[in-house]
């Protein structure tokens, strides 16, 4: 899925806003302290044409027509030489001179990006992954184990707030339960109904999914509202930036982003919840190229890898040791 048109951050030079019209980069790059425009760049004015330079004679020995070909220069010659500039291999896969380098030779431009008004290179085989705000996208596998992190708090809190409403929910239930055990271990085949649960049993249900979704929300909106991190993405070191700029989520886009995954829970009941709660969790591993679940789409967010601070190496050296 391609990302809606406006301006980002360069991912080649973070430093630079550039205008993304939903399938390359247009216009020249603005600072990133200013303002960008509300909507795309002006078109860049076409350059005039160059006066041609006079041409000398040519010298006796270098062949006619020749691209290039003036006084004091030697053009090579023999059978296959190619013209002056970089030509297209076999089968013309690779742009020539007009077009870019030669196949392994970097792109022109600032922190090897392409220059100013071009679009990134898309040969087959070259595609650059997506820097956001200069940072990694976040790995598939440590976003997974910092889902895991926050559920096991969540649950750990559902477990001292939700304990009482579970344990009288049980007791609802024990009937029908009880009397379906026993016809399995006794082998009875009788078809008389099980008998009816509890008359609170329903809206014992309904508290409990109330609560549990109540306490998700309360854990994860307001830290991700402030950091863009739970205490599951510190600890893998991940944070949840939007899309148009490095800046806080806010409360509105926390809570957009975590409605999609999280009110389903009130569905539970019936697994229709859960299921769209697993489309939702492996949606990532089609998405390409910023990695975003459902709920990334919904509040235009990215999940991104925060770099490795060094420890600090504070112990004195052994005596005599001066390395």
């Amino acid at each position: 899925m391609s990302v809606a048109p406006g301006w980002y951050l360069d991912p080649a030079d973070p430093d630079t806003w550039r205008y993304w019209d939903g399938e390359g980069w247009l216009g020249a790059p603005i600072p990133a302290e200013a303002t960008p425009p509300a909507g795309p760049p002006p078109p860049e004015p076409e350059p005039e044409p160059e006066p041609k330079p006079a041409t000398r004679p040519e010298e006796p020995g270098l062949p006619t027509g020749q691209p290039g070909a003036v006084a004091g220069q030697h053009a090579p010659s023999g059978p296959g030489t190619p013209p002056r500039g970089y030509g297209p291999p076999p089968g013309g896969q690779h742009p020539g001179p007009a077009g870019g380098p030669p196949p392994g030779a970097p792109y022109p431009g600032p922190a090897g990006g392409p220059p100013p008004g071009a679009p990134y290179p898309t040969w087959p085989g070259q595609q650059l992954e997506p820097r956001p705000h200069g940072l990694p996208l976040a790995g598939l596998g440590a976003r997974l184990a910092a889902r895991l992190i926050d559920i096991a708090i969540v649950l750990a809190l559902n477990v001292v707030v939700n304990f009482w409403f579970v344990w009288q929910y049980i007791q609802q239930m024990s009937p029908p339960i009880a009397e379906a055990w026993r016809r399995i271990v006794e082998q009875d085949t009788t078809t008389e109904q099980l008998p009816a649960a509890g008359d609170q049993a329903g809206g014992l249900q309904i508290a409990i999914l109330l609560i549990a979704t109540a306490l998700w929300m309360a854990y994860e909106v307001p830290s991700m509202a402030s950091r863009g991190q739970t205490f599951g993405k510190r600890v893998m070191g991940l944070q949840v930036l939007p899309v148009s700029a490095a800046a806080p989520l806010g409360f509105g886009r926390a809570l957009r982003r975590w409605n999609t995954l999280g009110l389903p829970t009130l569905l539970w009941f019936c697994c229709v919840g859960f299921l769209l709660q697993l489309i939702d969790s492996l949606s990532p591993l089609f998405d390409r190229p910023l990695r975003q679940a459902l709920h990334d789409k919904r509040a235009q967010t990215v999940v991104v890898q925060l770099p490795r601070t060094p420890v600090p190496n504070d112990r004195p050296a052994p005596p005599g040791d001066t390395s």
